[in-house]
């Protein structure tokens, strides 16, 4: 890679600030960046590898021990950790460490990972709402018989209801969504207050509230056709996100942009 194009890349990944002080810090061909790192085990010491930073968030070190089987593999941080036999694994980003100004700073207090907290906090937002419920059940009271009724928020069409539900003040039993036994009247009996208890919480069968079961927007809960503040709040930085995204992957390979930098 030439040094104009170097330049004009590792600009649209980081910037100087951000990478001030690291050492061994370099661009690779186009999309990723370059470092040196390192993880210490109490028993074996350091181990040193070199950590590559995609554009598309993923993240590969290829380990340089006298035992590696592979020489030249590319392995994740977590399988890097474990190789190193560190005593906690889980922890990766306290684990592996960079070199910055001649100290050992551990990878989650360096600016290396925004690309890969991005993609995380994608991959988070659109996750299919599959093998757990990551929002539990609600209570709309009706304006009639004043009774609660419960919401399943199981998938996009379920959290529908409960959110037009719970922004109508004129909300009757009458309109709840068809169930198994048809079309809720405000005759039918209400759950007992010991049932409403449960909210189908995966940490705690009567959980009240917690990061296991509350959401604070995703795309299964907020709605593009939504007019309501929290939608159009949600709609807009997922909107500001994708722009910001888009730009960073098409800024990232404009051949005119670095070859104007060369001349």
């Amino acid at each position: 890679m030439s040094r104009g194009m170097e330049l004009a890349v590792r600009e649209l990944m980081f910037n100087d600030e951000e990478v001030k002080g690291i050492d061994e810090f370099m661009m690779g061909d186009g999309d990723h960046a370059t470092v040196t790192c390192g993880c210490t085990s109490h028993r074996l010491g350091d181990t040193v590898g070199t950590l590559r930073v995609y554009l598309d968030g993923s993240l590969k070190i290829e380990c340089y021990c006298p035992g590696c089987a592979d020489e030249g593999a590319l392995i994740s941080p977590f399988a890097f950790v474990k190789h190193a036999q560190r005593e906690t694994t889980k922890k990766w980003r306290h684990n592996i460490w960079v070199i910055t100004d001649g100290i050992k700073v551990p990878l989650k207090k360096t600016a290396l990972l925004k690309y890969y907290n991005r993609a995380l906090q994608t991959v988070r937002a659109n996750r299919p709402q599959t093998g757990r419920a990551n929002h539990h059940d609600e209570f709309v009271c009706c304006s009639v018989c004043g009774k609660e009724r419960r919401f399943h928020q199981r998938n996009k069409e379920e959290c529908r209801a409960y959110h037009d539900a719970s922004r109508n003040v004129n909300w009757q039993c009458s309109d709840m969504p068809n169930g198994r036994n048809g079309r809720l009247q405000c005759g039918d009996k209400e759950e007992r207050a010991t049932r409403r208890m449960y909210k189908r919480c995966t940490r705690s069968k009567t959980c009240t509230g917690c990061t296991k079961c509350v959401c604070f927007g995703c795309v299964t809960c907020r709605f593009e056709d939504c007019s309501c503040q929290s939608c159009v709040d949600f709609t807009r930085t997922m909107e500001n996100r994708r722009n910001a995204e888009n730009y960073q992957v098409s800024g990232s390979f404009p051949t005119s942009q670095c070859i104007s930098l060369n001349h």
